[in-house]
């Protein structure tokens, strides 16, 4: 059933029509039918919000309060999206496709109200230091709030990503420009809503929805916003950053792609193995930054693991995602969905082994089969690229080192995987490998205080944790002489 009833912006606490009064559809990727016109914010329609985000920093209550005040408004913002667990669930799985019982369950949860009180317990905690210096002087450190902060954030994990950004940055006293992914809006919307609800004064949140290369766009080179994160594909964030040091040179946090590697040795329960390097890539629809899409097997144990690897993905159930049982649902959209098939495509004409998988299902919402490819060869495209959906890339090595190098091959280096028995090459592997995470014996293993970002290519800064907050505060320094000291 289509609704016209999200045709209007978050500004200043206040729901504004666009000044182009313009929309967009967004789809429902189980039906490819629409569900909501949404607001199309336009470059005057981002201005507007950052000067209501400006006056809000500048002139507004939210950086003034004390942080316990603002701890306590976090703390009421949680327990309204807690009583909307269900709703908010929902709108994520309409929009994104993604199983009911993941947002329901787990998501909004466990990483969106949960993440909301981590950084309201973080708001009163966040402080600077007394210095000792060579001579009779005072030294003081302030963090201090960045200012108006611009994020933009992906369409995989709409909630989660909003948490991820927002909580924080709310907690270090900024004002906030958010601008949803154009294919998912509609839980912001209601977040947006219920931040009003919790007592955030106005202008301190604003959420607009719009597409990348006008509102994006316009958010990363706004020279009346202080800092930019942003959450997407690594093409998008040299956009961003290009953009952000064309115009005021202002800070950038990046969250970007990945080809993560999951390495399967000798030593590993096989049944164990196959059944957590299948989450690693299949989870999501595949739709996800840290995906384990590069899986390489030991030679002694490949074949048995090809072989179980795809009576795993047969059994896999692709369907709708507000269905009990079902494991997989549909791509985001028409987009993703083409690019994927692409892939597929790429990878049998490359030479790689179509183990199974690898077609549509039906004629109607954007469903693939799990596919796996065996026999990669690390210069093909389906192990170099990110391709964002259920293909995954098997292949063979020899020696840890082989592992090790064969591994860290890659433009990006976002997390890892690692299935052994033994410490000491968990060990090995977890210093050598050059990414941000790594887990061993387990995957996707996320938590409000265990930080979360890439080396090289798939991004700077972190998300999450402590280390989170120095993206959204600036240390001053602060000296004063000192008149006969009884010490120093």
């Amino acid at each position: 059933m289509k609704s016209s009833i999200l045709n209007s912006l978050s500004m200043g606490s206040l729901w504004t029509l666009p000044l182009v009064s313009e929309t967009f559809p967004t789809v429902d990727p189980r039906t490819e039918e629409v569900l909501a016109d949404v607001a199309k914010a336009d470059v005057e329609d981002i201005n507007r919000a950052v000067k209501a985000a400006r006056k809000a920093f500048d002139h507004g209550p939210w950086p003034r309060m004390t942080a316990y005040e603002r701890s306590k408004i976090l703390l009421k913002y949680a327990d309204l999206l807690e009583k909307h667990n269900d709703e908010l669930a929902t709108l994520d799985s309409l929009d994104s496709g993604k199983l009911y019982s993941q947002s329901q369950g787990v998501e909004i949860p466990h990483f969106v109200t949960r993440l909301f009180r981590y950084y309201a317990g973080w708001a009163d905690k966040i402080h600077g230091k007394t210095l000792p210096a060579d001579g009779p002087h005072q030294v003081l450190t302030f963090h201090e709030p960045i200012g108006v902060v611009g994020q933009i954030i992906p369409w995989n994990f709409p909630m989660v990503m909003f948490a991820w950004k927002v909580a924080p940055a709310l907690a270090c006293g900024n004002t906030i420009v958010l601008k949803t992914a154009e294919q998912t809006p509609l839980s912001a919307c209601l977040a947006a809503k219920l931040a009003v609800e919790a007592g955030l004064p106005p202008g301190v949140l604003n959420v607009v929805s719009g597409f990348g290369e006008t509102a994006g766009a316009a958010i990363s080179s706004h020279m009346d916003i202080d800092k930019v994160a942003f959450t997407g594909s690594t093409e998008t964030g040299k956009l961003v950053m290009q953009a952000a040091a064309r115009s005021n040179l202002k800070p950038v946090t990046l969250e970007l792609g990945g080809k993560s590697p999951f390495i399967i040795m000798p030593d590993a329960d096989i049944d164990q193995a196959v059944e957590l390097s299948h989450f690693a890539l299949f989870f999501n629809q595949g739709q996800c930054c840290c995906a384990g899409s590069r899986t390489f097997v030991h030679e002694s144990i490949y074949d048995e693991y090809i072989e179980k690897a795809k009576a795993r993905a047969l059994k896999r159930v692709v369907g709708d995602p507000f269905k009990s049982g079902v494991e997989q649902g549909p791509q985001v959209d028409k987009a993703q969905f083409e690019k994927i098939l692409s892939y597929i495509d790429v990878g049998r004409h490359e030479g790689a082994n179509l183990v199974t998988g690898g077609a549509r299902i039906g004629n109607k919402g954007y469903y693939i089969q799990p596919t796996i490819f065996s026999d990669v060869k690390d210069d093909m495209a389906i192990s170099r690229d990110e391709i964002f959906g259920p293909v995954q890339a098997v292949t063979k090595f020899r020696t840890v080192q082989e592992a090790i190098e064969r591994a860290n091959n890659s433009p990006y280096g976002l997390a890892a995987g690692v299935f052994t028995k033994d410490i000491d090459t968990a060990n090995t592997f977890s210093r050598a490998l050059r990414v941000g995470s790594v887990w061993i014996n387990c995957y996707d293993v996320f938590d409000a205080a265990i930080p979360f970002g890439g080396y090289k290519m798939s991004g700077q800064g972190r998300e999450k944790g402590e280390y989170v907050l120095h993206n959204y505060t600036q240390v001053k320094a602060v000296v004063t002489p000192l008149k006969n000291p009884a010490w120093l």
